[in-house]
């Protein structure tokens, strides 16, 4: 199974600290002694796909995070320059919190005016948090993105902080952000037009938030394990149906994220973006029956915002909204179709 503590994060704790301190040492924590780059063999896959599944047990929102501070990282090594990898380590190793913002503003997307940046950018989780951000030009049209890298601190956005008005993932400052005249020489242009959305490593990559989501998946368990024993109903015959269940979900989604990452290191190329296609619809629907499971094992009390399981509910509700739900699921089918995908023990 994928450990469910390979730090200690007991101190990361976001009842005792406000949430840009607790999203920010839970990102130093768990990046430590984790190398940036992308994994180069199994074992290194699963370390790190154990880091992202203790931070999605331990709080969604700053799994959230920590897997956008890894995609930011990996990025940069995969096709930074040399001395800017070398910058990009050293504020990691410092503390420094990497992102990456896509999703353009639909009315003021990020555009380049001669030697100025005009525009924003929506999704943008970690807003007013991290220190550093991956922002895209001419994102949607993959072969000319352009991923340029900016100091959040030196030059920092203006942050539409009302938009996010959602119940879910509320504390993964997730805002719409803005640029006016931002100079094109304040920002590092990180690889060449086409590089972000470059495969393998587009399509694969999405194995680091299914562990979070997996990880999310086990935190419900926790949650609706503790709750039915301080109520003392864990001895309920239904309740104990309902619990067996949820540990069944939540080690499936464990060990699905293993077996995917074993097969990124085994099949073809071309077959590697099927296996993790399959791990992200499979994902879905265990959250999905771990959700309603867990609303039947605790009621209504599940709902108030000072039960433990809210936020824990919520936030994976909205979390498993990832982009083409249903285009996972085709290309799932079209990979088993043609042979790529065989079910095996």
């Amino acid at each position: 199974m994928l450990d469910p503590s390979p730090l200690n994060l007991g101190d990361i704790d976001r009842r005792t600290l406000d949430n840009a301190t607790f999203l920010r040492w839970g990102i130093a924590r768990l990046g430590q002694n984790l190398a940036t780059g992308d994994p180069a063999n199994a074992d290194q896959m699963l370390a790190l796909l154990r880091r992202l599944y203790a931070a999605g047990r331990h709080d969604l929102a700053l799994g959230r995070l920590f897997e956008g501070h890894v995609d930011a990282l990996q990025i940069i090594e995969r096709y930074g320059s040399a001395e800017c990898v070398r910058q990009a380590r050293a504020h990691a190793r410092a503390g420094a919190s990497f992102g990456v913002w896509n999703a353009p503003w639909r009315d003021e997307p990020l555009v380049q005016d001669g030697d100025r940046l005009h525009g924003g950018k929506s999704f943008a989780s970690g807003a007013g948090v991290l220190s550093h951000a991956l922002v895209t030009l001419h994102a949607g049209q993959a072969e000319h993105v352009q991923l340029l890298l900016v100091d959040l601190v030196a030059t920092p956005p203006c942050v539409q902080t009302g938009w996010w008005d959602i119940n879910g993932m509320r504390d993964s400052e997730t805002h719409r952000v803005y640029w006016q005249d931002l100079p094109i020489d304040r920002v590092q242009p990180i690889g060449t037009p086409g590089d972000y959305e470059r495969l393998p490593w587009f399509a694969t990559g999405a194995l680091r938030f299914v562990a979070v989501q997996a990880g999310g998946i086990a935190a419900v368990f926790d949650g609706v394990r503790d709750h039915l024993t301080a109520a003392g109903r864990d001895g309920d015959p239904h309740q104990r149906r309902r619990l067996a269940r949820l540990f069944t979900l939540a080690q499936s989604a464990a060990a699905i994220c293993r077996d995917t990452s074993d097969a990124l290191f085994v099949e073809p190329a071309d077959r590697q973006a099927a296996h993790v296609a399959h791990a992200r619809s499979a994902i879905y629907d265990l959250a999905e029956e771990a959700l309603v499971l867990a609303q039947q094992s605790v009621g209504v009390a599940a709902h108030f915002h000072a039960h433990p399981l809210s936020r824990v509910l919520t936030d994976l509700m909205v979390y498993l909204r990832q982009p083409a739900p249903d285009a996972q699921r085709m290309a799932v089918a079209e990979s088993a179709a043609a042979g790529q995908l065989e079910p095996a023990l």
